[in-house]
């Protein structure tokens, strides 16, 4: 039990130690994170619905 209550210790140590990001970093962050993952699903749906297209038309579907 010991080592557990100076674990806990040693880490909070630790993270009082630590910089954290200001609020408006982190929404800045937030933003890009989102616009980074619309870009990334658009892209990857662009790839899909062109690869299907074409799987479509070699094999004869629709």
């Amino acid at each position: 039990m010991n080592k557990a209550i100076n674990f806990l210790k040693q880490s909070y140590g630790e993270l009082r130690k630590s910089t954290w990001l200001s609020r408006q970093e982190v929404v800045q962050s937030t933003i890009l994170v989102a616009i980074v993952v619309a870009l990334v699903a658009a892209y990857v749906g662009v790839i899909d619905f062109g690869l299907t297209e074409v799987l479509g038309a070699i094999v004869g579907g629709r």
